[in-house]
């Protein structure tokens, strides 16, 4: 069986000795070797701890990562984060990291993962991807160095490199070569077991949840539905396949269906708003930055951001996108641009069935990151389901490059082993690589940034021309021996990749200025931070913080550190306590932090409810809170990063309350006037609900925490009379609660946060996080035709407490 023709495997034909067919027979570890010592030299930099991935890679999933892993080892369930936006459903978060693979076999083996280990789980994904890029095309029986081509294009070109800070991209990408591979495998050997892992690698690539994933999927079906054409086409039985398709399928259902459920359900009750055309459309790749495939750094992207000149910046007008520098970038290599320009013209792809359904989704893949600049993504937005879950058609680029790599393999394959293919055209290639230096150099002109583009363009002439070279040598090396143009591909592109799309601002800063996030880190503002709070800890009393404007990696630090804090990084976020609090999804800048009608102030209600203790900024606080100009809050400390402010008022985590209020929780939020109420009053949404009890006991109430865990609070509470535990915890559907052994409704109180409804006596409340029950919960309500999390919010959908 290992010896069958693959589905796309071209006719093999002679090479004076040599032959594709022998080259096939060809053991792959000696090139995957060389694959891994190319990886090594490239990612050294990383690895040596002197740079670190920046940006959302250190921001956001990073402390993820320190979350996921410091639960595991701790003997908790990573369900439920405490540490941002006063708790967070993290399961249902797709950037979360608990469903990659990678990440959580990393959280699993250590308890502190460094910014090195986490780094490096970026380049084992990137390098696993590549190898089964590798593999692809030598289940295909193309050449060896043709093959590793491919591999290093999908490794270190275009948004591989310059992305790399998209951990989540780069884990969904990583998991779709992997798919490949294994689909591929399946279906040209009718096996089953590589038809279950397929599903397995389909399923850890669509539990990404990114549009990367979700593009990788359309292509993948694209491949199966290849290979069973060209079964028909051979004449074979096309039924055969459709064992092993219904293997994938089933696999990846049962693995997926769950989380992505949950997923659904956080969306629903998210602060997402409804994405539409023109919103997806600003999030376009301009035509210009085409361009960047000819002549990488064209635009200044990899100096600093004061002179990058392409779109979107001013030099543009208003052409309202939104891109970062980076996420433009489609540099693949010159070598493979070589390859195009002296092939691609006398030997047209779409005329080879190995190769023309690659062909066609790389076209496709383009269409669609140019966005609203062609009509494909239009029609794409309005006929293919999912499409419109995604605000970034650029995100494209991430398969774009994978695809253009494997046509360029193709080309190259043919080029050693086929003497009869067509005669290569480097003058053709010359002349056409002449064409788009000419046009940089135009836009250039147009932009008045001559001087910025030329140097860059007369590099990118020098490289091609070497790149034609290589090129032209690697026939008459593969004679002497298959290995030869191999290395001779890996030691060029190592060259051309280190130079042009090696470490710079988007991928690669100082790892010192991460270390606030590191579990034993010395910074002065955090160390007082969490002083402060252990030392105002009490049975009521649990602090919370906000890290405001201070810098774009800050917002998370709270994970990093365990202090729980009122904001974070992440663009979902649960949409009741963005409503009531105005939490956007980033604070790096002071004027990133919003306010509400509810939250109008650090001095408001509703921050005393939260228990927000402790305000580090950046900046005066007056500047974000221009109230505070006239009644500043005490200036506490002052540390090389921020102004720590304390809130005196802020209130105890635990309260119990004698009666209850009914208010309409959206009239609230809107308005932001709280009715008159004292600290014995609870305010909730069902009449039922607001019966008052009377405060009649001879001895005070008392509450207190007795422990608290990411997804468990027990409290005691003792009281003569009625009451309520109210817990100044966000309150979600998937929170459970038990009065003693008797399941209690937990109801949602004073607009955010959890209650339990008590009688006289002394009870044992415990809240669980149980996610898997409320799902179960939130399906039958579905099936039953209510309203989603309709009967948590009252108390007639469960008993009387």
């Amino acid at each position: 069986m290992a010896d069958e023709q693959p589905a796309f495997s071209p006719v093999p034909a002679s090479v004076r000795g040599h032959s594709s067919a022998g080259a096939r027979e060809t053991h792959a570890w000696p090139y995957l070797a060389l694959l891994a010592a190319v990886f090594l030299v490239l990612s050294y930099p990383w690895f040596s701890g002197q740079v670190s991935i920046p940006w959302d890679a250190k921001a956001h999933f990073y402390p993820q990562l320190q979350f996921l892993s410091r639960s595991i080892h701790r003997g908790e369930w990573p369900w439920w984060n405490p540490y941002v936006f006063a708790g967070h459903p993290q399961i249902a978060d797709p950037q979360s990291l608990i469903f990659s693979p990678a990440f959580l076999l990393l959280a699993l083996i250590l308890p502190e993962p460094s910014l090195v280990a986490a780094d490096a789980a970026v380049f084992v994904l990137l390098f696993a991807g590549a190898g089964a890029i590798f593999l692809v095309a030598r289940d295909r029986r193309w050449h060896p160095a043709a093959a590793l081509l491919a591999a290093l294009v999908f490794g270190f070109g275009g948004s591989a490199a310059w992305r790399i800070q998209h951990v989540g991209q780069i884990h969904s990408l990583a998991m779709w070569a992997i798919a490949w591979l294994c689909l591929s495998r399946s279906l040209d050997r009718t096996s089953l077991p590589w038809g279950v892992a397929a599903g397995v690698s389909v399923a850890a690539m669509l539990l990404g949840r990114d549009q990367v994933a979700y593009l990788g999927a359309w292509v993948l079906a694209g491949d199966a539905v290849a290979h069973l054409v060209t079964a028909w086409w051979r004449g074979q039985a096309v039924a055969r396949l459709l064992a092993p398709l219904a293997a994938t399928a089933v696999t990846a259902l049962a693995i997926i269906i769950i989380p992505i459920l949950m997923s659904a359900i956080l969306a629903a009750d998210s602060n997402r708003v409804v994405i539409d055309g023109e919103g997806a459309g600003r999030g376009s790749l301009h035509p210009a930055h085409l361009l960047t495939l000819a002549v990488p750094n064209l635009f200044g992207a990899a100096g600093p951001l004061r002179d990058h000149w392409g779109p979107p910046s001013p030099l543009w007008g208003a052409s309202d996108l939104y891109l970062a520098r980076n996420m433009a970038q489609l540099y693949i290599g010159v070598l493979p641009l070589a390859v195009l320009g002296a092939m691609a013209w006398r030997f047209p792809l779409w005329r080879h069935r190995d190769i023309r359904h690659i062909a066609v989704a790389a076209l496709l893949v383009l269409l669609y990151a140019l966005g609203r600049y062609t009509p494909v993504f239009s029609l794409a937005f309005e006929i293919m389901p999912g499409v419109s879950l995604f605000r970034r058609p650029a995100d494209a680029t991430f398969l774009l490059g994978p695809l253009l790599g494997l046509c360029v393999a193709y080309l190259l394959h043919r080029w050693i082993t086929d003497e009869t293919a067509p005669r290569a055209s480097p003058t053709v290639a010359l002349g056409l690589f002449a064409g788009a230096a000419g046009a940089a150099l135009l836009v250039a002109v147009s932009r008045n940034r001559l001087d910025y583009a030329l140097g860059p363009v007369v590099q990118a002439l020098v490289l091609f021309s070497a790149a034609l070279g290589v090129f032209l040598a690697a026939r008459p090396l593969a004679r002497w021996h298959a290995a030869a143009p191999a290395v001779l591909i890996a030691g060029f592109v190592t060259v051309d990749v280190a130079w042009n799309n090696g470490p710079n601002e988007s991928t690669a800063l100082p790892s010192g200025v991460f270390s606030v996030l590191g579990h034993n880190s010395r910074n002065e503002t955090i160390a007082w931070l969490k002083t402060r709070v252990a030392e105002g800890r009490s049975e009521t009393r649990q602090d919370r913080i906000e890290l405001v404007g201070i810098d774009f990696h800050w917002p998370n630090a709270s994970i990093s550190h365990t202090l729980d804090h009122t904001l974070g990084y992440n663009p979902v976020r649960l949409r009741w306590y963005s409503d009531a609090t105005g939490a956007g999804d980033h604070v790096a800048l002071p004027s990133q932090r919003t306010f509400s009608p509810l939250f109008p102030s650090y001095r408001s209600t509703l921050a005393q409810m939260l228990g927000l203790r402790y305000i580090a900024s950046g900046v005066p606080l007056h500047e974000i809170d221009g109230s505070l100009a006239t009644a500043p809050l005490p200036l506490v400390a002052r540390t090389t990063d921020a102004f720590i402010y304390e809130n005196p008022n802020a209130r105890p985590r635990v309260t119990f309350a004698f009666r209850a209020q009914t208010v309409t929780f959206d009239t609230l939020v809107r308005t932001g006037q709280w009715p008159s109420m004292d600290g014995e009053t609870v305010l909730l949404e069902d009449p039922g609900l607001g019966r008052g009890t009377a405060a009649t006991g001879p001895n005070s109430p008392s509450v207190r925490i007795l422990s608290s865990s990411n997804t468990d609070v027990m409290i005691e509470a003792v009281s003569d009379t009625n009451g309520y535990v109210v817990l100044n915890d966000v309150w979600h559907p998937w929170w459970h609660a038990r009065r003693g052994n008797e399941p209690v409704p937990v109801l949602r109180a004073n607009v955010m946060f959890r209650a339990v409804a008590v009688p006289p006596g002394r009870h044992m409340v415990h809240f669980q996080f149980e996610p898997f029950q409320g799902l179960l919960e939130d399906l039958r309500s579905l099936a039953k035709g209510l309203p989603l999390h309709g009967c948590r919010l009252t108390a007639s959908c469960r008993s009387d407490p």
